[in-house]
């Protein structure tokens, strides 16, 4: 018999068809599927949550030259805490997490999540040094990875996998409403503060503009967490027809031992206790050994202790993770890590991500440098048309035409993200070759259309090639290499490219330029990458409960 986590005993069903705040718990016969208006209203919620998100992270875009400036930073370090302290952190945290959500009440988590990274986003108003502003950073990182693994697990039940990928492109509009929000506000209050504090002893607690900015967008999150608690949470797998039995399960003990299975050297333990052993243990030693000596190499190889410590301790947790987590749930380590759609296929997905952050983050910069913009109009400009409207026009048209297709093609998921990698390439090359400040604002709203409508695709399809109650879990592995190839790696690639240009003689516009010139090809490993996972999707989606069954489910 199925029941709500946190419910009492005698309550057997949830009622989900409806949204009735006055009476949250009826009894029925069998659990229903999601009615649109309640499925809709909760999805508009996760939006604005999403929003939030993006405006937390992305506003260090807008506020990167003055941040540079107050702190005496490189571009490299602007990339650190953008890309790899906020990364690193968010994907470690984000696979515990995505265990707790695909066993406790996902809309509370989500909540809790929401508080934390708000406050962090606002102590990183009173960051003093660079030290300082990636421990907030950090902060950010882990409060956020909460958000996505259950919000995505939570649409897989509202909505059915006809609407998944509209559902999940909806959602992931977000990402774009938020980063132009970030970027508008950020330039707005940056340019308005200093201007009429010209000079800091004059201003109020001897704040300057970017961290008055941070202030202002991380409060109101604090109000929103509570919005969200009150959120109905769905029957797992009502969306279609596969309702699986969630046990009642105390959050503190999960999340303390999926903690335990990523932090050093609580790994050690973990693994031996689950099962691995002596030999378990040295495994993951031998593991450790190996990691450490690649980020020796890359450090002797390009400087930037910080970056290769920093993404070599969060391989490490993750893989730590995996090892024991193939012990402690064999069933949902097969169905997502044997899966070569989904391994492969959101790799290829990352690439589109590395591009994407990368050169979303140093846009404003670059026309700061090369055109000479403003604060206040590149945060106008490429904040509300241009990241805003076409990331929303993008991500959502993706969405809707990765489910029209996939109702005649079952290869739809990663062909979309194909197209995404081949229409970007010219426009993202003519932003970079325009002379003209006009033209490169056009170039760049149809680059922000066609890079961003690739989201959709690989959110559903991580799912729909696992069982209803891993959704949570595959949605983490997705985010993890996301995290890790693209948003580690994407804006600090280009960064340090401008870095090493600009400190060897050349001008800093023309540096970032060619930094975002070579960032574009990654988009050729995407296609690689999407193409080869293009040959097993079809075969796993159909295969899915068989396969399921073989592990042992019971389906």
């Amino acid at each position: 018999m199925w029941q709500t986590p946190g419910s009492s005993p005698e309550i057997q069903r949830l009622a989900v068809a409806r949204c009735d705040f006055e009476n949250p718990e009826v009894f029925v016969e069998e659990p229903k599927a999601p009615g649109k208006g309640c499925a809709n209203y909760v999805l508009a919620v996760l939006v604005i949550v999403y929003v939030f998100n993006f405006i937390d992270r992305q506003i260090l875009s807008i506020l990167a030259e003055d941040v540079k400036a107050d702190l005496g930073l490189d571009d490299a370090q602007i990339g650190f805490l953008y890309g790899t302290a906020f990364a690193v952190f968010y994907a470690v945290f984000g696979i515990p997490l995505s265990r707790l959500a695909d066993l406790w009440v996902r809309k509370s988590l989500i909540a809790v999540g929401l508080a934390f990274w708000s406050a962090m986003t606002a102590l990183s108003g009173m960051a003093r040094s660079f030290g300082s502003l990636a421990a907030f950073r950090i902060g950010v990182g882990v409060g956020e990875s909460s958000a996505s693994p259950a919000a995505f697990s939570m649409l897989g039940d509202y909505f059915p996998p006809a609407r998944r990928a509209t559902a999940v492109a909806i959602y992931s509009s977000g990402v774009y409403i938020g980063a132009g929000l970030g970027m508008l506000i950020g330039g707005q209050v940056v340019d308005r503060w200093n201007g009429a504090y010209p000079d800091i002893t004059a201003a109020p607690f001897g704040l300057v503009g970017w961290q008055v900015a941070f202030l202002i967008v991380g409060l109101p999150g604090l109000l929103m967490a509570v919005w969200v608690w009150t959120l109905r949470e769905p029957t797992r797998g009502a969306s279609e027809g596969i309702v699986q039995k969630v046990e009642e399960v105390n959050p503190l003990s999960v999340l303390v031992r999926e903690m335990a299975a990523v932090l050093p050297p609580l790994t050690l333990v973990s693994i031996f206790l689950a099962g691995g052993g002596v030999k378990g243990v040295i495994l993951n030693l031998g593991i450790a050994a190996a990691l450490a000596l690649g980020a020796w190499g890359l450090i002797e190889a390009v400087g930037s202790a910080s970056q290769w410590i920093a993404l070599g301790l969060g391989l490490y947790c993750f893989f730590s993770w995996l090892q024991g987590f193939a012990l402690r749930d064999r069933i949902t380590f097969g169905m997502v890590y044997k899966s070569k759609a989904i391994v492969i296929g959101m790799i290829g997905f990352a690439w589109l991500a590395f591009v994407g952050y990368g050169f979303g983050f140093w846009m404003a910069p670059y026309f700061q440098r090369v055109h000479g913009v403003s604060a206040a109009e590149a945060g106008f400009i490429l904040g509300l048309p241009i990241s805003a409207l076409g990331g929303w026009l993008g991500v959502t048209a993706g969405g809707v035409l990765s489910d029209v297709l996939r109702a005649r093609y079952p290869k739809a998921r990663p062909y979309v993200g194909i197209f995404c990698a081949l229409s970007s390439v010219p426009f993202g090359f003519l932003v970079l070759a325009s002379e003209s400040k006009n033209m490169a604002y056009v170039f760049a709203f149809f680059f922000q259309i066609c890079s961003s409508c690739w989201i959709g695709s690989a959110v559903a399809m991580s799912n729909e090639l696992v069982m209803p109650r891993m959704r949570a879990t595959s949605s983490a592995y997705y985010i993890l290499v996301v995290t890790f190839i693209g948003l580690a790696l994407g804006p600090y690639s280009i960064g340090q490219v401008s870095t090493v240009l600009s400190s060897s003689g050349g001008d800093s516009g023309e540096a970032l330029r060619t930094g975002m010139g070579y960032g574009l090809g990654a988009y050729l490993l995407a296609v690689l990458f999407l193409w080869i996972s293009s040959r097993f999707v079809v075969q796993e989606e159909e295969s899915r409960l068989d396969r399921a069954r073989a592990l042992g489910e019971d389906v």
